[in-house]
């Protein structure tokens, strides 16, 4: 199912991120750009499984907080960040096979902090939400 469903990403315009670290392990994490908007989405393994068989929910938050992070980079054209906030509903289960996407909006800037909103979604249906704060560091 995980073949045919990155078969079915790449067809349809997405590229791999390149991750390391900790993200790198539940990758890959896929990226494409429609109408000037980011969407992320994630395939859903039978490593990121909990003891039901379903989506574990630290993947789905781990998922929403690097999407976010990301439109935040994006949107503050800065490099650095770091996540001080992020609050996540978990609304259904997601199911091992299915493709997870993101596509995170920012809702407001500041000179130091970003708010980011994103809805997990498989298709049409919402699987989690999240909301995030994002604050600009200074370049290292």
């Amino acid at each position: 199912m995980t073949d045919k469903a990155n078969q079915k990403l790449k067809a349809s315009g997405w590229t791999i991120v390149e991750t390391t670290g900790f993200l790198h392990l539940i990758g890959p994490l896929w990226q494409r750009v429609v109408n000037g908007e980011h969407e992320y989405a994630l395939v859903a393994q039978e490593k990121h499984h909990n003891r039901r068989g379903l989506v574990q929910g630290g993947v789905l938050m781990t998922f929403a907080d690097r999407t976010c992070g990301m439109s935040a980079r994006f949107a503050s054209d800065r490099p650095t960040l770091a996540t001080i906030q992020m609050d996540t509903h978990f609304v259904e289960a997601g199911k091992i096979g299915e493709i997870l996407t993101s596509k995170p909006r920012v809702v407001r800037s500041t000179r130091s902090l970003i708010f980011v909103s994103t809805e997990v979604k498989v298709g049409e249906r919402c699987i989690a939400m999240a909301n995030g704060v994002f604050k600009i560091l200074k370049n290292d």
